[in-house]
């Protein structure tokens, strides 16, 4: 599973709030994906992607 932040994020934080072994935030303001999510976090991952506000978060499975 690969998770992705795209150019829709706002800065939030929300993402790095639920799943922070997967999400960060930039020094930009953003947040940026670790790429591929470690075992364990699945679920955490989607759930960030779900909240996220403007959607800006992308799963591959």
């Amino acid at each position: 599973m690969k998770a992705n932040v795209n150019e829709n994020c706002i800065g939030c934080g929300m993402c790095a709030g639920i799943c922070q072994e997967v999400f960060e935030m930039t020094d930009d303001g953003v947040a940026k994906a670790c790429g591929e999510v470690p075992n364990g976090y699945e679920n955490q991952a989607i759930e960030a992607r779900d909240e996220c506000p403007v959607m800006a978060i992308d799963i591959e499975e």
